[in-house]
């Protein structure tokens, strides 16, 4: 697996052998990013890839300082909720 920054596209993209696995996308406005959609290709579900790329996301915000992370996806705050550890990573609401 392969999981890079797309910063032209606005997004992190998973591939195996080249293909798309998963993807994570977001706007960074400035004061902060927000995740605002991920999808994993059907046939990859069920692997915990969204996991992984979105671990590798706020790692990425986070080293990067293009925080703090608003999650709009309802994925991405789950991953939060079960990482309560990373939640000073998140915008105060």
């Amino acid at each position: 697996m392969e999981i890079k920054h797309e910063p032209e596209s606005h997004r992190y993209a998973m591939r195996q052998d080249g293909e798309l696995v998963s993807v994570l996308e977001y706007v960074d406005h400035g004061a902060g990013t927000v995740m605002h959609h991920t999808l994993t290709v059907p046939k990859f579900r069920g692997h915990g890839y969204a996991a992984d790329l979105v671990e590798f996301a706020v790692n990425d915000v986070e080293a990067r300082g293009a925080g703090p992370i608003i999650p709009t996806c309802w994925y991405v705050g789950d991953w939060f909720a079960a990482h309560p550890e990373r939640s000073g990573l998140l915008a105060s609401t």
